[in-house]
């Protein structure tokens, strides 16, 4: 029996600030359900030139696949993220050729890439969808209700969500009002490398 799916749409790609990575965003259709993967720099740059209809003077690899598919009559149906394992993605290209429906094992982000470049559907296994998809307001709510307290009949209120911000915020109050704003940076520098 064939995996359930569901189809999706790139919805961004972003960078984290910790690690310079980059991160592709797919989102689910007729829903605010999200599918974040992290993928290498160049093949962010690649589907974001895909994206934008950039044109390029000579063709990428993965416009150089897509060709190669063109010249032997293969005909792109869908990519899909089939499976994750261990934290790794898995995905597939799907193809028709000469009337024989093909299962090409593929990265995601190289899978991705094609379906942008060949406009062809994208699909995530439901249950890829199920363990590492997020809904954001689901997730936040289940983030603020793990950090409040249980409210008992001997225990006070939950504190309220704007009471807990602001006790967050805090902290960097606390860390803005120690940083001495006078100094210049060279006067930072020295006194650093003394300790």
């Amino acid at each position: 029996m064939a995996e359930e799916m569901v189809e999706v749409v790139i919805d961004s790609i972003r960078v984290s600030l910790m690690s310079q990575q980059r991160i592709v965003i797919l989102r689910e259709i007729n829903a605010e359900r999200y599918l974040p993967i992290w993928i290498g720099v160049y093949e962010a740059e690649a589907i974001t030139i895909a994206l934008q209809e950039v044109e390029v003077a000579r063709p990428l690899t993965h416009d150089l696949l897509k060709n190669i598919f063109h010249v032997f009559n293969a005909r792109i149906l869908r990519v899909e993220v089939a499976a994750l394992k261990d934290d790794t993605f898995y995905g597939n290209i799907v193809a028709e050729i000469n009337g024989r429906t093909v299962h090409i094992d593929a990265r995601p982000s190289d899978a991705l890439n094609l379906a942008v470049r060949a406009r062809v559907p994208i699909y995530v296994a439901k249950s890829v969808m199920d363990v590492a998809g997020v809904v954001p307001e689901k997730d936040l709510q289940r983030e603020t209700e793990e950090s409040l307290p249980a409210a008992t009949p001997s225990s006070p209120k939950p504190v309220p969500e704007e009471d807990l911000t602001d006790e967050r915020l805090s902290v960097f109050e606390d860390f803005l009002e120690k940083l001495d704003l006078d100094k210049g940076p060279e006067e930072d520098d020295s006194e650093e490398e003394d300790k």
